[in-house]
């Protein structure tokens, strides 16, 4: 999984990010899955999961565990959250910044690799979260 975030953040450098579209299909799926950990909803956050995250995780309240030991702790109990820059890698692949104000009013900024699945539609695939400088209101 590290090996794939990786190359994802090597092809978020490589291909220039593109103006940001309002209501760009795959926020959606970000923003649902957000609520749903905001919500403590196993089931929802993991139904906006990759097929190798539902693979992984039959049970949908060890996944919504799991992320949260991770250190994603700050999306899960995240008090806000607003898109940023995103690189359309292919036309189903998609890497979208989501910055977060976290439950300790720090500001964190995520790479969200999304993935658009036959039958289903787009799909978080990976995430990686950084801590910025400052504080959030």
């Amino acid at each position: 999984m590290r090996i794939i975030m990786a190359l994802a953040l090597l092809l978020a450098l490589v291909f220039p990010a593109q103006a940001q579209e309002s209501d760009a299909p795959w926020q959606a799926t970000v923003t649902g899955q957000i609520e749903a950990f905001r919500a403590g909803d196993g089931v929802a956050a993991l139904d906006f999961a990759a097929a190798g995250f539902k693979a992984q995780f039959t049970d949908p309240n060890v996944f919504i565990k799991a992320i949260a030991a991770s250190g994603y702790g700050p999306i899960v109990a995240s008090r806000s959250h607003s898109f940023g820059d995103f690189t359309k890698v292919s036309d189903t692949v998609v890497m979208q910044v989501v910055k977060f104000v976290g439950p300790d009013q720090g500001l964190y900024e995520a790479l969200y690799q999304l993935v658009d699945e036959p039958d289903v539609g787009w799909r978080v695939q990976g995430v990686v979260l950084k801590k910025e400088a400052g504080i959030g209101v």
